[in-house]
């Protein structure tokens, strides 16, 4: 175990540390803006004019991208891809598509874009300090995990890409998995890492994972700087702007 200082807030006896992925150890932002687009231009397609213009608006729109900012607590930033295709989908029935149709052509369009993007690991970088971090809390003696609403294919590219060695478990989006915005997340993680959740330290960048912490983990820090915009966590979270901002004591 060990002991846990960010700013002002201090934890003890912590045996583990839970992580958030995308922006708040990888920065996404750009790849987002881009996927996004790129989603939403390949669904509009589909449509004639004007419609095409209508339904491309309402899709960036609802993905959180405006123009000069995407927003961290969107649907694209937060949201799984499945979560995103239905989105998408129920755009594109709005405009007369039928449902059945809608879903097939969004699945069809995230795949497009997403081949025109990959690898996605490649434009996704590390945010500054997250080895170094991942490598003291190691040291320390303390379990790692990272939770993401990203595919789990995504999450294992990602740590095996930047040789993320320090990582004991993690868990991403997948058929028959739990998702990480499920009421029992935290303790299937905690028993998977073989941990107790009350000493449990959580870090990520979403209301969604202040949520996975008040299922009973010992706290949340709030990693803002991952973004362009800091996103809007929760008036109570603890929040921090840089991973070197958390110092680990044994």
């Amino acid at each position: 175990m060990a002991t846990i200082r960010c700013l002002d807030h201090t934890f003890e006896a912590v045996q583990a540390v839970l992580f958030d992925k995308d922006g708040t150890l990888a920065a996404v932002e750009g790849y987002l803006r881009k996927l996004g687009e790129m989603r939403s231009q390949f669904i509009a397609d589909l449509l004639p004019k004007p419609k095409s213009a209508q339904l491309r608006s309402a899709m960036l729109a609802t993905f959180g991208l405006f123009p000069n900012r995407l927003d961290p607590a969107g649907l694209l930033a937060v949201g799984s891809r499945y979560d995103n295709e239905i989105a998408a989908a129920a755009c594109l029935a709005a405009m007369g598509t039928g449902w059945v149709t809608a879903v097939e052509q969004a699945k069809a369009a995230f795949v497009q874009a997403e081949t025109s993007l990959a690898p996605k690991v490649q434009k996704t970088p590390l945010i500054a300090g997250a080895d170094t971090l991942l490598t003291r809390l190691s040291l320390s003696g303390l379990k790692i995990g990272i939770v993401s609403s990203d595919l789990h294919s995504e999450v294992s590219a990602f740590i095996k890409y930047y040789q993320l060695h320090e990582v004991n478990w993690y868990c991403g989006a997948a058929p028959g998995s739990l998702p990480k915005t499920h009421p029992d997340f935290l303790a299937y993680a905690c028993q998977s890492l073989a941990v107790d959740p009350q000493k449990t330290l959580v870090i990520g960048d979403s209301a969604a994972d202040y949520m996975l912490s008040c299922q009973g983990a010992m706290g949340f820090l709030g990693m803002t700087g991952g973004w362009h915009h800091p996103p809007s966590i929760d008036p109570s979270a603890r929040t921090f702007s840089y991973l070197r901002q958390v110092e680990v004591f044994n």
